[in-house]
């Protein structure tokens, strides 16, 4: 990009058509000698036969809200009860703040540097080719890990549903076709419509949870304001919330599917206001009436015949929030491999036959996590401390300093914002470091819990 162009601050992002991809293109050509065309991940998409720039702001925000609102609100009536009732909700609402500033930032940083496609693409704008390899790397391992928690959500699913009808690892197999055949459209406004089937699921299924245990249970359990575990499972725990929110490494993909990629801000509006409502709305009804033995997943708790009914409403949600974590890992892979050629837009043999092949590898390797890792809380710990932490918070706090160079304490309020960037970053550190302690831990204790093995992994 041009040097000319000053950095933007947060909250001032420029809402002109130059930023609309597609329009106003000589408006836009002052920023920069490169095309926008040539500029964007997808290249001019005018005559091509498959078109990726289709979503519009609602369409990406329901999208988010699948992919997010899934799996993860599965552990946070634990986590209420491991933490206690008043620190659980004040970290709940703080982690949601949070999370939605630096999915702001990220839209700004798409909206500086169009040419981003994947944390990879940021990665190399911020350290060169070492940051591209970086970040594009984790980013794929991090999002082949959720897919992996899905995997194994589904086994204990089935085992619940089912009675432990067959072998676990024949429950994983399912998942793994199921998912691979879900993941074959190219484009997210195709998937956007199984998005919608797996956002009904969740709330179908958690609205389902909180009745049961209200009738299980008859009665609510006065709720502990706060409770004392021992650090590693209250760290645990502080992971599981932060894992509810940690979607923020497939957005620069959303923002490059969607037609006017300035209006992301809304498409995070529509997530946060609804995915923090059901977080708290579930976590608090259902501790309330279960207490310090609820389980996790929450479904669980719901007695015998409520969490089959349960589960069995749950089945879309755990497929296709995966489903749409897949495309975008294999979305990244294919984007790297035919970035610039015509494959990217055509329906040949080698463009489908290489989709399909990058999905079913990434989806088997997903396959292999679940089975080497079958603790739920435990993987969700994992994948927070490895990845989750640094994509929605520790690089965005970095793509702000890289945004406002030279500019850290310009004013005030370039100084307030530096000094939350900073602290943001140092969070993300702490979770990295302390998560991997306690997540280590608790695997290694956990090594010989049905690893690899066709045992009934049911709560």
């Amino acid at each position: 990009m041009s040097a000319s162009v000053e950095p933007r601050d947060f909250a001032e992002i420029d809402d002109s058509p130059a930023y609309d991809y597609g329009q106003d293109v000589e408006k836009k050509k002052h920023l920069d000698d490169t095309s926008p065309e040539e500029e964007d991940p997808f290249g001019n998409e005018e005559f091509a036969e498959v078109k990726y720039r289709t979503m519009g702001w609602w369409k990406t925000g329901i999208l988010m809200v699948a992919e997010n609102v899934s799996i993860g609100i599965l552990s946070l009536p634990s986590a209420f009860a491991t933490l206690g009732f008043v620190p659980a909700l004040i970290i709940l609402i703080g982690i949601s703040g949070i999370s939605w500033y630096t999915a702001y930032i990220l839209c700004q940083f798409k909206l500086r540097y169009p040419q981003v496609h994947s944390m990879g693409d940021a990665g190399e704008i911020i350290m060169g080719r070492f940051g591209r390899e970086l970040l594009g790397i984790g980013q794929l391992l991090f999002l082949i890990f959720v897919m992996a928690s899905h995997v194994l959500t589904f086994t204990v699913l089935m085992n619940t549903i089912t009675e432990h009808g067959t072998c676990t690892i024949v429950f994983g197999v399912i998942a793994l076709i199921v998912s691979c055949i879900g993941a074959l459209p190219r484009t997210m406004d195709k998937v956007y419509w199984m998005s919608i089937a797996s956002f009904l699921s969740i709330v179908a299924a958690t609205m389902a949870t909180m009745i049961a245990v209200g009738v299980e249970y008859k009665g609510s359990i006065p709720l502990a304001v706060t409770t004392h575990f021992g650090f590693n499972e209250e760290f645990l725990a502080v992971s599981n919330l932060f894992f509810a929110y940690v979607g923020h490494a497939s957005f620069f993909g959303f923002i490059s599917e969607m037609d006017k990629p300035r209006e992301f801000t809304k498409s995070i509006s529509v997530l946060q206001i609804i995915d923090t409502s059901l977080y708290i709305a579930s976590a608090v009804v259902i501790y309330r009436y279960v207490g310090e033995d609820v389980q996790s997943p929450a479904l669980g708790s719901a007695g015998p015949l409520g969490k089959k009914i349960a589960y069995g409403l749950a089945i879309p949600t755990v497929l296709i929030a995966g489903i749409v974590n897949g495309h975008v890992a294999s979305k990244y892979v294919y984007v790297r491999v035919f970035r610039g050629t015509n494959h990217m837009h055509e329906r040949t043999l080698l463009s489908i036959g290489s989709w399909v092949a990058i999905g079913l590898v990434s989806w088997i390797v997903a396959w292999v996590i679940a089975e080497s890792i079958p603790v739920f809380n435990n993987l969700l710990s994992l994948i927070t401390a490895l990845f989750g932490c640094w994509f929605a918070y520790g690089f965005p706090a970095i793509f702000w300093f890289t945004l406002n160079k030279g500019q850290w304490f310009a004013s005030s309020k370039k100084i307030f914002l530096t000094l939350s960037n900073t602290f943001i970053l140092a969070m993300a550190i702490t979770l990295c470091g302390l998560g991997l302690y306690v997540s280590g831990d608790a695997i290694s204790k956990d090594s010989g819990s049905g690893v690899w093995t066709c045992a009934n992994n049911a709560v």
